[in-house]
């Protein structure tokens, strides 16, 4: 699962690690540390520019609204549904098939946010003995520091009530491809806490490595078998989580302060 991450990082420092030829500078997007869906999201891609005499694909940095909405989808109200793809079924299922096969992006983000429920407190909870209780936040980025690149889609959906040269006419929305939470610890791990990705959630967003960008990108892959390669997850042990404050659950708190480090979980929640 994937609903909330933070993306800081300015676009040109993006451009140069993705190696980005072409980005529009009105579409800067201010750092955002509490990234919910329905939100303008940084996506990098590889496509032809658009009206171009040359067809070869292009790097570019694109704003795309987080929640795919498929091109044949009669309105766009199950966007915010849609924010996540699982890496298992991605190649077979309706809404994200095509998307696979030749729209495919890279989500750049600092980290993501996971909410943790233990286990005995959610047996209670589905047996109806307790009230719902507050889950403890977790942070979780890469342990180096580097550049979290979520496996992405994307998928361009034509608003019909609306005439060609409406600047809303066309939406480019884009998921979050998921895969099985890594059970090998954590490079870095909360010594009052989780020490797998796993002991989270089970489910985290696909990180790609850098050798895989490419591949990743390219448009002309196009055969399900050699895409789906690519899905494999990271190599172990390059994550590390520490908890951070509750008040990333609430999407209207946004700063810089939602990435402190606790030193431990927060009095009332789960752990």
């Amino acid at each position: 699962m994937c609903g909330r991450y933070a993306a800081s990082r300015r676009p040109e420092d993006l451009a140069g690690i993705f190696e980005i030829e072409k980005w529009e500078p009105e579409e800067t997007l201010a750092p955002d540390y509490n990234v919910a869906p329905t939100k303008q999201v940084y996506a990098v891609l590889d496509r032809p520019l658009k009206d171009a005499d040359d067809p070869s694909p292009v790097r570019q940095l694109r704003t795309l609204r987080w929640g795919l909405v498929p091109s044949w989808s009669k309105t766009p109200e199950g966007g915010a549904r849609m924010i996540n793809a699982r890496a298992e079924t991605v190649h077979e299922k309706p809404s994200f098939k095509r998307a696979f096969s030749s729209r495919r992006c890279i989500i750049p983000a600092d980290g993501y946010y996971e909410w943790v429920t233990a286990a005995a407190e959610r047996e209670l909870e589905v047996e109806g003995k307790k009230k719902r209780p507050r889950k403890q936040p977790y942070f979780v980025l890469p342990a180096d520091g580097s550049v979290f690149a979520m496996a992405g889609l994307y998928e361009f959906w034509r608003d019909r009530t609306l005439p060609d040269d409406h600047p809303q006419a066309w939406w480019v929305t884009c998921s979050v491809i998921t895969t099985e939470a890594e059970t090998t610890p954590l490079a870095v791990a909360p010594a009052d806490g989780p020490h797998a990705l796993a002991d989270i959630h089970p489910r985290m967003p696909l990180m790609l490595t850098p050798d895989r960008w490419d591949s990743w990108l390219d448009p002309s892959r196009t055969d399900t078998e050699d895409l789906r390669s690519l899905l494999a997850p990271p190599p172990e042990g390059l994550m590390r989580a520490y908890p951070v404050s509750t008040a990333v659950s609430n999407v209207r708190n946004n700063g810089p302060e939602l990435l402190t480090e606790l030193e431990g979980p927060e009095e009332g929640t789960l752990f």
